[in-house]
């Protein structure tokens, strides 16, 4: 059953007397449709949450243009004739949902519009014409409650469209699968490039959560990317596409608090659309390696990345050392305060400097690079990252193929990433509604 099937009825026919006071009100009202479409914008800019937030022009021209719209609907309708704009009023519901207008805003500005009239019939009543603005009243909210309810219809069924369209580009984005073309017929724009993110619960949970706090992320998200966030679910949660300036700091705070459950989320970079399969590849095996919750990157998790067996993260790991390579010494401090064990002492021997130039020159690098080599952390990273250095000057690569074919093994989690994406574009075509 449908929702205008539960409408209150109409307000009876008027008789033949009533009938003539309910049109010359109506008549009488007619000349002020365009001040009271300009007392419609400025009560909204005053009373809708985020009205202030919308474009000027349609601030002051579409919306005016709908309330004269209706207000010409009402009046048209009040004297038995047909409203020949009804129709704009439906695009308009669809074209707020495809913008991001919350339909909360949208049907207060309906109850706006209405206690305007409601205001307007009362004082352009006469005395003796009760009756008239009774039914008048009636007629005015049963109209608007109608209105809304199409609206509402409207609105849900172009929010529907424009969430289908946007997973089925987000498939096409992380297949590398023509997204160009993907993007022309949703009528979507394709970002330059895009921020990657990886999302998860801490503990295995069921499709259905998993789905569900992919969702409560993507709305936490959204401010941050101006609504321009895509979305893919999968089994674990599943991947979203932000456009690619997003600051890391908005996501660390929008994902920090105001979630009902902590989430792990694994981010990277696409400098292109073409670069989104690796970019998301890349994010799916940091969120799969991160132990606790929190946005990482791959600096976060870079050696048990690299070691997890990852040659793309082998040139970022050796570029560790990079910072210290303008400043005499400090390399060469690092490197011999690992070989002597941690030993200031014996590190100072080794580089004939005094144990207090040994201290200095560490608290320098730890300064560069964000890393204290007196810690476990700091160990092993400036370990793997002078071992690689070695194996670079000694003119061998620093990463290997899986065997002796020359062919780079295949990434981990990239078979499973495929299949997510096929799986939720499969889902996504049987889902989607056809537009009528």
């Amino acid at each position: 059953m449908s929702q205008r099937s539960a409408s209150p009825p109409e307000a009876p026919e008027p008789g033949a007397n009533l009938r003539e006071q309910v049109v010359r009100m109506a008549t009488r009202l007619e000349p002020r449709i365009n001040q009271l479409a300009r007392q419609v914008v400025e009560r909204q800019r005053a009373e809708v949450p985020g009205f202030e937030q919308l474009p000027d022009d349609m601030q002051d021209l579409e919306i005016a243009s709908a309330a004269r719209h209706v207000f010409r609907g009402f009046l048209r309708g009040v004297r038995g004739l047909a409203d020949p704009d009804a129709e704009v009023l439906l695009e308009r519901a669809t074209q707020r949902a495809a913008e991001g207008v919350h339909l909360t805003g949208l049907l207060r500005a309906y109850h706006v519009g209405a206690e305007v009239v409601a205001d307007a019939l009362s004082a352009a009543a006469r005395p003796g014409e009760e009756a008239a603005l009774l039914w008048l009243t009636r007629r005015l909210f049963t109209t608007v409650n109608s209105l809304a309810e199409q609206a509402t219809e409207a609105y849900l069924l172009g929010l529907a469209d424009q969430q289908a369209a946007g997973r089925e580009l987000a498939a096409a984005l992380l297949r590398g699968d023509a997204p160009q073309e993907v993007a022309a017929r949703c009528g979507l724009p394709l970002e330059p490039g895009y921020l990657v993110l990886s999302v998860r619960a801490p503990a295995p949970q069921e499709p259905v959560a998993a789905r569900r706090l992919l969702h409560q992320v993507l709305v936490r998200l959204t401010p941050a990317a101006d609504g321009r966030a895509l979305s893919l679910p999968n089994a674990q949660g599943g991947h979203i596409l932000l456009p690619l300036g997003t600051p890391h700091a908005d996501l660390v705070r929008h994902l920090s608090t105001g979630l009902p459950r902590p989430v792990i989320a694994g981010a990277a970079l696409a400098a292109t659309p073409g670069d989104v399969p690796a970019a998301a590849g890349q994010a799916h095996r940091i969120a799969a390696i991160a132990r606790t919750p929190g946005v990482h990157r791959l600096q976060d998790v870079l050696l048990d990345y690299h070691l997890a067996g990852s040659e793309d993260s082998a040139a970022e790991l050796a570029a560790l050392l990079a910072p210290l390579d303008g400043h005499a010494g400090l390399v060469e401090a690092v490197a011999a305060f690992l070989d002597c064990d941690l030993d200031r002492r014996r590190t100072a021997q080794a580089l004939s400097v005094h144990p207090n130039t040994v201290d200095n020159r560490l608290a320098r690098a730890a300064q560069l690079t964000g890393l204290d080599p007196h810690t476990t952390h700091g160990v092993q990273l400036f370990g793997a990252a002078l071992t690689l250095r070695r194996l670079a000057e000694a003119g061998r690569p620093v990463s290997r193929p899986a065997d002796g074919s020359g062919r780079s093994r295949q990434r981990p989690g990239s078979q499973r990433l495929a299949g997510d994406v096929s799986q939720a574009t499969a889902h996504t075509t049987m889902t989607r509604r056809p537009r009528v």
